[in-house]
């Protein structure tokens, strides 16, 4: 089912966290790999700790640039697999919310999803095959207070997934979402240190209540959801598409 052998993938995101644990486990599964992000620098460190494991390459890219993104897809060459994985997250209750904030957030995380498979799909349908996964969060499945606007573009990123998934369905082009709930990464450092900077709370005790939204009471592993989207990649999975496949313990069901 995750046989991806041979297959060229783009991992948006790639550097760190979730999107480097998506990185390897291709690698590992015999795809070559494309490692996009803003930072050449981490990715390029990130890369040299796969040395051996597979044919990785690094290209600097920021997703809401439309010019950098059509030049850099260009650049890559034919693709089989996108997984669009570059986000961020802020937080603030809504009268806080600028509007400068808002559209960062729709950039980052719905506008940057847009172009990137934009630029990938045509290809794929073309050649008959293709993959593209895109990482959302149980927050594109429910609401969470004070992320209103990362809740709204991840919302757009599955409604957005459900509509491509229809529209290619009958050209050898699934495209799926994968939904982690609250995953140990940077942006749940982050997340802590501001819970423990606003509340005076322990680190520990912070760690525990954005746990306990997971009925297993822990933080999701990126390798864990590094395998959904494997799987979902895999050229075995040509009936599954249009899902958002929560990895979050049965926060969501």
């Amino acid at each position: 089912m995750s046989d991806v052998r041979g297959l060229h993938a783009l991992v948006t995101g790639g550097g760190t966290g979730i999107g480097a644990a998506i990185a390897e486990a291709l690698l590992r599964g015999g795809a070559q790999v494309t490692l996009a992000a803003r930072d050449a620098t981490r990715l390029e460190a990130q890369a040299a700790q796969w040395l051996g494991l597979g044919s990785v390459r690094t290209v600097a890219l920021d997703v809401t640039d439309e010019a950098a993104v059509a030049r850099v897809f260009a650049a890559v060459g034919p693709l089989d697999i996108l997984v669009n994985n570059a986000g961020a997250v802020s937080t603030a209750p809504l009268p806080r919310i600028t509007p400068a904030e808002w559209r960062r957030m729709l950039d980052v995380n719905l506008t940057g999803t847009f172009l990137c498979t934009q630029a990938a799909l045509p290809g794929m349908a073309q050649r008959g095959f293709g993959r593209v996964v895109n990482v959302a969060s149980t927050a594109a499945l429910k609401g969470y207070a004070y992320v209103a606007a990362y809740c709204a573009a991840k919302h757009g990123v599955l409604g957005l997934t459900r509509a491509l998934a229809l529209e290619y369905a009958r050209r050898g082009v699934t495209v799926n979402a994968v939904c982690p709930g609250y995953t140990d990464t940077a942006i749940t450092d982050a997340a802590v240190a501001q819970i423990t900077a606003k509340t005076g709370r322990s680190a520990d005790d912070a760690v525990a209540a954005l746990a306990s939204a997971n009925p297993q009471q822990r933080l999701v592993q990126p390798a864990e959801v590094a395998d959904a989207v494997l799987h979902l990649c895999g050229r075995g999975a040509s009936a599954v598409n249009g899902v958002a496949l929560a990895v979050s313990g049965g926060e969501w069901m």
